[in-house]
């Protein structure tokens, strides 16, 4: 089963620690982490290193990309609605308000994509082919590369002491890390850290977990010195 962590728990009881080893990052046998496993995270991402892969924000469901091959026309696109507009705003006040440190930031074409990042409020976007959804009007092989390319994503190290954010798609997930992700929610983030040219899952966080660490955290991180760098 996959490990799933509540954000709240993972960064309200963060403490500046020094970043753990691989090994201390252990992960309930029933999926969800243990209070030690919480702490560790928490630290992992205070410290950087890790590679944050987020589903675009919650979206009209009466919404479709009906013109794929013009992506400069959002008004074709499935776009966010009032509720993930609010929660991209939400998590970015999270990001910032625990001091987790942001490196590179790389979105899909799409505008629901662009725009979480936008509205958490990330600098220096950057949109890219290989994190745009593709799905059935570019070729077979032209999926398996954007895979390809979003699992080298993941294995990619961040700048000392960052983390590096990724905003995708289902399809593009799914294609990349298979079927354990086909249940992945709108605005679900899994954190990898990566290692040894590979990836290894750390926790998935749904969007909503944000808002609500958001206000019952504060005190914690006033009293805990920072590590951003």
């Amino acid at each position: 089963m996959k490990p799933i962590l509540s954000a709240f728990i993972a960064l309200a009881i963060l403490a500046g620690a020094a970043p753990p080893a691989p090994a201390q990052i252990a992960q309930s046998s029933h999926g969800i982490a243990s209070l030690g496993d919480a702490k560790a995270i928490a630290a992992a991402l205070r410290a950087g290193g890790n590679v944050i892969l987020v589903r675009h924000g919650a979206t009209f469901s009466n919404q479709a990309d009906t013109d794929p091959f013009n992506l400069a026309d959002v008004s074709k696109q499935r776009n966010l609605n009032d509720r993930g507009k609010e929660l991209a705003k939400a998590f970015g006040a999270a990001v910032r308000a625990a001091e987790v440190p942001v490196g590179g930031v790389y979105t899909s074409q799409f505008n629901r994509a662009y725009e979480t990042a936008h509205l958490a409020g990330f600098k220096d976007i950057k949109t890219t082919a290989y994190l745009s959804e593709g799905g059935l009007v570019v070729t077979p092989d032209e999926n398996n590369r954007r895979a390809k390319a979003l699992r080298e994503m993941l294995a990619r190290v961040p700048a000392k002491e960052k983390n590096d954010i990724l905003i995708t798609h289902k399809p593009n997930i799914v294609d990349a890390l298979g079927k354990d992700w086909f249940d992945v929610k709108e605005g679900e983030a899994s954190i990898f850290r990566p290692e040894g040219g590979t990836y290894r899952l750390i926790a998935r966080l749904e969007m909503e977990d944000w808002t609500r660490w958001r206000a019952r955290a504060k005190n914690v991180w006033e009293a805990t010195p920072s590590r951003a760098a």
